[in-house]
């Protein structure tokens, strides 16, 4: 497969194209989360329950997946089993230790909101060859890892208050 001529861009404009897409996924999950009967912390945490599949995450996977806290992990997966989506069952190989796991049915009506969008992504991954996929790949994971680390200073008020 040979990838489409793309316009150049500059960092710059990368960076702005990432600000619109992240402000749009802001927006988007806020409205997911709304219509699921979460919020969005929850929504977030639920699809990383969901990512994990067949290898239940315990709470401390989850709290470092997230960057939350044990303590706000627990009132997530507190709300989280009080509205059906997920409950917690112990774990097999050690029963000191919980495991997450989505409810099927919750689960089923998350897979329906995303999975349209999800097939509008991949057809757009479609357009790209396996390199240039690789690429994205590769950049989403980095950036992953700079934007935690950010967080991580903010967190730790590295960066002090911004004056009006």
């Amino acid at each position: 497969m040979q990838g489409k001529p793309r316009p150049a861009a500059t960092v710059q404009e990368a960076l702005s194209r990432m600000d619109r897409y992240v402000a749009l996924g802001i927006v988007g999950q806020q409205e997911v989360a709304q219509l699921l009967g979460l919020n969005v912390t929850d929504l977030t945490c639920l699809g990383h329950i969901l990512g994990a599949g067949d290898d239940p995450l315990g709470a401390g996977d989850l709290a470092e997946l997230t960057n939350l806290t044990t303590g706000a992990v627990t009132g997530v997966l507190n709300r989280l089993e009080r509205a059906g989506y997920a409950s917690r069952q112990p774990d097999p190989a050690d029963r000191r230790r919980v495991r997450v796991v989505a409810d099927p049915a919750a689960a089923a009506r998350i897979f329906a909101v995303y999975e349209p969008f999800y097939a509008r992504l991949g057809a757009v991954f479609a357009e790209y060859t396996p390199d240039e996929v690789a690429v994205i790949a590769d950049w989403f994971g980095r950036a992953t890892a700079e934007v935690t680390a950010h967080l991580d200073r903010v967190r730790a008020g590295e960066l002090g208050p911004v004056a009006p």
